[in-house]
């Protein structure tokens, strides 16, 4: 049996959508997450700063680390890790396949 069959991808959006070195909000299901395209690279993350009430997917991208734009914590997108206060917890993070020109994750491979 595939395990391609037992997996659930959710499709988020084209990667066109997603500029490099940018980032979309995209609302799905009960999920706000955060796409971001890092040098051709795409990351997703959980929207919302571990912090407060901060949109990553507005805040500021540097490399591979996103400030966020309510009280300038950071993270580094890859990981989830916390990089400047006042952040304190960790970002979940999700696998990103790439599927016919679409971001896609499973949601349960959240880490």
């Amino acid at each position: 049996m595939s395990t391609t069959s037992t997996r659930s991808l959710i499709s988020l959006c084209a990667t066109s959508e997603v500029p490099e070195g940018g980032a979309l909000k995209i609302e799905r299901d009960d999920l706000t997450l955060a796409v971001f395209n890092l040098a051709g690279k795409f990351y997703v993350t959980d929207d919302a700063c571990t912090h407060g009430p901060g949109s990553l997917s507005e805040g500021e991208i540097d490399g591979e680390i996103v400030e966020c734009n309510f009280h300038n914590g950071a993270f580094h997108v890859p990981t989830g890790r916390v990089t400047a206060p006042p952040c304190m917890l960790p970002l979940r993070t999700y696998r990103v396949e790439i599927v016919d020109g679409q971001v896609c994750i499973d949601r349960q491979t959240a880490s």
